[in-house]
């Protein structure tokens, strides 16, 4: 039989509502400070009371506020397909947030990670979990007062924390329209109110009966074919020599010819079918303020790299080059349907300031799966690889692991990154250098790359050893690439033999990553962008390459006397 208190609390949660309709009835302040002590008693990981709200009762911060929202609902209705449904959208209603008399921000202070936090080894994420459970507490508490909020969510986060001048650590969970509901909505989901979606009348629940243990493979560096062919190299040479020029003429290009022409074992090589691949992930360290952007850009950007609006978009259609996304480990759920490969490792890696970044075992997967990427991509007749990213943070993760296998001190391998300046490129080389001194672990390279790897870097790495094993010629864009390439040639030296380095890029470090590898790189463009963008630019040098070596005349042919 229930009891009185549990058939309230029932009919509160019953009663709880989405509202986005409000009367104009001001919500007196006892009523939010109840609800706000409310939010305050949610479970907190690790009693961080890491929970943050600011509230908003100007009429200009809300007019800006919806400014936002309209931005990004118009992007939301231009992704529907079906118009009928497209029409049903347009007349829901949404948001609340000039007509309610309150406007709330929910955030959660992620400089509560810069120390060791009980409850955050296994993600970071909870600090923002224990944020939605205030939520839910403050919802509760104003229903049971008679007033009730509106979740708006349709919003550019780093648009709206510039907005209301939030600090640097301080991350908006959402905003809340708060208020007197106007309507009950027939005591149902507005949504369901409204004819948009029905909402399951039971929960789904299954039972887990047997324990799953996964079975990983351990990755097995390549095993390599014969030397290249020194009478093939013989040949390349004479007859790159041989073309109606001075000897040397062509510079880069004739190292480059003969670089292609020894990888794909033939004196008329071919470049067939060439693909480049952005791999994505997010990382621990990016919760410390190590970069200029949050870490929402890096879902963003995927899904901008979706929508063909980025440069390595633009470059890879002027040149005719595929492009593929690999989803190595976003801290973001993608749709199954998006065109994206789905190799997701998490949802990015855990913070390496106070603890490892990933295990050894994740390092042996993430390098089988980039291998299975490159692999699949080969089997299309590709023979021409390049390779991209993105992630916000890890220019920090490169930094660290070049340092640490390189023998380079911290300090020359830190660089600007997303575009740090001043007191937080100060922050992010204190941070690293702290990282570094805390690692007690092993200095083995695998001990070193589950310590601070990335799962992007990793999985771009195990690509990089697959190509080598397949023959195929690997493009490596800045320094991000550049690190990935490091951790391949960590595990198999001669991989180095099949790539090339399309360009310096503008960051710090790279330069000097380029020199501890002994290799020159094509271009030195002042860029540092990332995606692959120099891959796709520096792609017409490998066209111009083979099209001397396959087409320009020798000195015979042409019947031009060659030095005497």
């Amino acid at each position: 039989m229930q009891t009185p208190q549990l058939i309230q609390l029932e009919e509160i949660l019953a009663a709880r509502r989405d509202t986005r309709h409000f009367t104009d009835e001001v919500v007196p302040d006892e009523v939010l400070e109840r609800a706000l002590r409310a939010g305050h008693m949610a479970p907190s990981v690790g009693l961080t009371d890491a929970t943050r709200y600011y509230v908003v009762k100007s009429k200009e911060v809300k007019q800006e506020i919806k400014k936002l929202f309209q931005k990004y609902n118009r992007k939301a209705a231009d992704q529907i397909e079906d118009e009928a449904q497209k029409t049903a959208y347009a007349v829901l209603k949404l948001e609340a947030i000039v007509d309610a008399p309150l406007g709330l921000v929910v955030c959660y202070d992620r400089s509560v990670l810069n120390s060791f936090t009980i409850g955050t080894v296994a993600s970071n994420d909870t600090i923002r979990f224990s944020a939605v459970c205030a939520v839910q507490n403050i919802w509760l508490s104003l229903t049971e007062q008679g007033y009730s909020m509106g979740w708006v969510s349709i919003l550019d986060y780093y648009e709206f924390k510039n907005l209301l001048g939030l600090p640097e650590d301080i991350e908006p969970l959402s905003y809340f329209c708060v208020g007197k509901p106007a309507t009950d909505y027939d005591k149902q989901p507005m949504l369901q109110q409204q004819g948009w979606k029905q909402k399951s009348a039971a929960p789904s629940v299954m039972e887990v009966e047997k324990v799953h243990l996964p079975v990983t493979p351990a990755f097995e560096p390549p095993h390599l074919h014969a030397p290249q062919n020194e009478l093939l190299a013989e040949r390349l040479q004479y007859i790159i020599d041989h073309k109606t020029k001075p000897t040397g003429a062509l510079g880069v290009l004739e190292d480059l010819a003969l670089q292609i022409g020894k990888v794909f074992n033939t004196t008329a090589p071919e470049v067939k079918h060439p693909h480049l691949v952005v791999f994505a992930a997010d990382h621990g360290i990016a919760q410390h303020g190590v970069s200029a952007y949050p870490q929402e850009v890096t879902s963003q950007m995927v899904k901008n790299f979706i929508e063909g609006g980025a440069a390595i978009n633009a470059f890879c259609q002027q040149h005719h080059i595929t492009l593929s996304i690999v989803d190595a480990g976003v801290n973001y759920d993608f749709p199954p349907n998006l065109p994206i490969l789905h190799h997701k490792m998490g949802r990015g890696t855990h913070s390496f300031l106070h603890g490892p970044a990933m295990t050894r075992n994740q390092v042996h997967t993430c390098l089988q799966k980039g291998s299975e990427v490159t692999t699949s991509i080969y089997q299309t007749g590709c023979n021409t690889i390049g390779f991209g990213e993105m992630g916000i943070g890890n220019t920090s993760t490169a930094a660290v692991l070049m340092s640490l296998l390189c023998h380079i001190p911290i300090e020359q391998c830190i660089g600007k990154g997303t575009g740090v300046v001043k007191e937080k490129l100060e922050k992010k080389q204190q941070l690293l250098k702290q990282a570094i001194e805390n690692y007690q672990g092993e200095q083995d390279s695998f001990a070193i790359l589950a310590h601070f790897g990335g799962f992007e870097i990793l999985q771009m790495a195990g690509a990089m050893l697959q190509a080598k094993r397949k023959d195929m010629l690997l493009l490596i864009d800045g320094f991000i690439s550049s690190v990935a390439f490091l951790c391949a040639y960590k595990i198999e030296p001669k991989v180095k033999e099949n790539a090339v380095f399309c360009h310096q890029s503008d960051e710090a470090g790279h330069r000097l990553l380029l020199q501890t590898l002994g290799v020159n790189p094509l271009l030195q463009l002042g860029m540092r962008l990332g995606e692959g963008t120099g891959c796709a630019v520096a792609f017409p040098l490998l066209k111009s390459a083979t099209a001397f070596l396959n087409e320009m005349a020798s000195f015979e042919r042409a019947g031009v006397s060659n030095k005497a």
